[in-house]
């Protein structure tokens, strides 16, 4: 399934993981969403590059690379040792390139699952991360970070517009860029986390952006219901991008990514009971609903109409849980309102 070596350089360390896991699973349970091009393109992989003293102060640096079938991930960050009292600083720089299916993927087999709609999102941030010191219950992240947003075809080529020749930026241009300053608090079970859009240059984008998250899990006898309600909204300047994706996999099941809507704003909540059936193995049941409030048609070029996506939707079905000490193995059998089948299957933490 996999490979992963570790390499000592001096102080330096080096990871290295490569996964067929994703191959075997996308050829077994869902169709290719574009042309799977060369066999080595459907290897997923790491490289992890850590050094713990970089210039004899305690620095740390860490490079990493993540690749996937269709997306990919570069982060650097590189954090000088403080006081634990105070907020902890780590510079960071991230590339990210993934497809853009939330909000432009094509809904197909009744919005069951989400085609490319050949949009693709590449990603560039540089800034600063804060931390504050965390107790047991209270946590805190403040960032402030440029980025440049590009979008291309399933080409590599940069595009202004989608497939029906409606903008795919909020300029107009070829990418968007803008300052922003992020806020995310978790407080027990409540998460919400801020985004202000920070008017350094006229044609830089402005906009407040919020999300929260509450949960609650409840012991019932051996079973476990674990309930969430997830929110957000977004004011000022907006790309079709930045919108509410709802559909798939951590949203609502039965539906494709994005498949639900997307919109200025969003609802979603998720009730799953699960219980044991052996000591590896546990049963769930699972109810997932969501909406875009009737904020789909406030995004710019309407794509969620253009698209015939509902706006709302529920999911319900059912899965199993197993627990080996190889890895953890997920799959979920959903049906949506619109009757049409699907099977989620994961594999997490798989060792070599």
């Amino acid at each position: 399934m996999g490979a992963q070596k570790s390499i000592h350089a001096g102080k330096a360390k080096i990871d290295v993981n490569v996964d067929f896991t994703h191959k075997l699973c996308a050829s077994m349970m869902l169709p290719s969403l574009r042309n799977p091009g060369s066999p080595l393109s459907q290897v997923i992989g790491s490289l992890c590059i850590k050094h713990p003293n970089l210039f004899g102060g305690s620095e740390k640096l860490d490079v990493s690379w993540d690749k996937g079938l269709y997306d990919s991930n570069i982060l650097v960050a590189y954090r000088r040792p403080r006081p634990q009292w105070v907020a902890q600083q780590c510079f960071v720089m991230q590339h990210s390139l993934s497809p853009e299916i939330g909000v432009h993927g094509i809904p197909v087999d009744n919005f069951s699952r989400s085609g490319s709609g050949g949009v693709n999102l590449s990603r560039l941030s540089v800034g600063l991360d804060l931390n504050e010191p965390a107790s047991s219950k209270w946590s805190s992240t403040t960032s402030i970070k440029f980025e440049n947003v590009r979008l291309l075809n399933d080409d590599g080529r940069s595009i202004t517009r989608d497939l029906d020749g409606f903008p795919v930026t909020c300029s107009g241009n070829a990418h968007d860029s803008m300052v922003v300053l992020k806020q995310e608090s978790q407080y027990a079970k409540f998460t919400m986390q801020i985004e202000q859009g920070i008017p350094v240059l006229s044609k830089w984008l402005i906009f407040n952006r919020f999300k929260c998250v509450a949960t609650k899990g409840i012991k019932l006898g051996p079973a476990f219901l674990l309930t969430s309600l997830t929110g957000g909204s977004i004011v000022g300047d907006m790309a079709p991008y930045q919108a509410f994706a709802i559909g798939g996999l951590g949203s609502v099941r039965g539906y494709g990514e994005g498949a639900v809507g997307s919109g200025r704003s969003c609802l979603v909540a998720n009730s799953e009971l699960t219980f044991p059936l052996s000591k590896m193995l546990e049963g769930s049941l699972f109810l997932d609903c969501g909406t875009d409030l009737g904020s789909g048609r406030l995004v710019p070029g309407n794509p969620a109409l253009r698209q015939g996506k509902p706006g709302s939707g529920v999911g319900l079905g059912y899965g199993l849980r197993f627990k080996s000490p190889i890895g953890h193995f997920q799959v979920d059998y959903a049906i949506n309102a619109f009757h049409q089948k699907t099977l989620y299957f994961g594999i997490t933490n798989l060792a070599s």
